[in-house]
C-alpha cells in the first residue's frame, strides 16, 4: 500500500476492524517512511456482474449508479443516508446472490420499486415515474392506486 503523504511503499497495519456487516476489513496503517498514518479499506470485490439495458447493450453493474437513482428518489424526503446505503447493500447482495454474470436492467429496477415501496411512497412514485417513463398524469393515478392495495 502506497502511503498517500510520501508515496512510500512500506508500512505496517496498526489496527484492524470489520466494517459493513462483516463485508470488509478497515486497517488502521502508518507509513515506515515518514510516519504518516492512513486508513485503508479492504472488501471483496464482486464477480463482474453485467447489466443488459432495454437496448440490448450491456453494461458494468454499477453500485454508485443505483445508489444515485435511489437518492434521487429519496430528495428530500426522511430517509437516513444509512438507510439508502443499507437498500443498496441488500439489493446488491441479492443481485450476486441470484445471478452468475447478466442481469435485465428491469430486475434491478423492480427490485428498487420493491425496496421504496416499503421505506416511502413518495420515493416509490417518484422512481416510478421514471422507471416506467411516466407520460401522463393518468400513469401516476395509476401507480399511486396500486399503492394503496
Amino acid at each position: 500500500m502506497r502511503c498517500p503523504k510520501c508515496g512510500a511503499n512500506n508500512d505496517k497495519v496498526i489496527d484492524s476492524r470489520c466494517v459493513k456487516d462483516d463485508s470488509g476489513v478497515r486497517r488502521r496503517r502508518e507509513c515506515l517512511e515518514c510516519g504518516n498514518r492512513f486508513t485503508t479499506i479492504e472488501s471483496i470485490i464482486p464477480e463482474e456482474l453485467k447489466v443488459i439495458k432495454r437496448s440490448g447493450e450491456r453494461e458494468d453493474y454499477d453500485r454508485d449508479k443505483l445508489r444515485r437513482g435511489i437518492a434521487n428518489a429519496c430528495y428530500k424526503r426522511s430517509i437516513a443516508s444509512e438507510d439508502i446505503d443499507a437498500m443498496v447493500d441488500d439489493i446488491t447482495r441479492s443481485l450476486l446472490r441470484d445471478f452468475d454474470r447478466e442481469v435485465d436492467s428491469a430486475e434491478i429496477g423492480e427490485r428498487v420499486m420493491a425496496a421504496l415501496r416499503d421505506a416511502d411512497q413518495v420515493a416509490y412514485v417518484r422512481f416510478a415515474s421514471v422507471y416506467r417513463k411516466f407520460q401522463a398524469v393518468k400513469d401516476f393515478i395509476h401507480e399511486i392506486k396500486g399503492l394503496k392495495k
